[in-house]
């Protein structure tokens, strides 16, 4: 199994809340809306929590998704429905210049 990770700051300008209520009510529905997101095995959106001891985290949101294989993740991410439907949404509520992704395939240590 393969899963990308991508951290990225919102939009200059943008509250958390708007930021967190777009994410979650506009651009969540539009990628689960093309028919290449069947290929998503898991979907997890990781967002900051207070944690006084803890120094502030340089994005604010970690998203994961979780794939059979790399061809999933270039069938979604390089299909036209994505390139054309969902990629030019990001515009409305990331900074794009902090946008961070990684391909990796996870070993798990500990727990399941």
């Amino acid at each position: 199994m393969f899963k990308i990770a991508i951290t990225f700051k919102r939009k200059q300008g943008l509250s958390v809340e708007a930021f967190r209520a777009y994410r979650r009510d506009v651009h969540a529905p539009l990628l689960l809306s093309i028919p290449e997101a069947k290929l998503i095995r898991r979907f997890v959106v990781s967002l900051p929590v207070q944690a006084p001891h803890w120094p502030e985290p340089s994005f604010d949101a970690l998203v994961e998704g979780w794939f059979d294989s790399m061809e999933g993740i270039d069938a979604l991410y390089l299909s036209e429905n994505f390139q054309t439907k969902v990629d030019p949404d990001h515009i409305n509520f990331i900074d794009l210049r902090t946008v961070q992704r990684m391909i990796c395939e996870e070993h798990v240590v500990s727990g399941s």
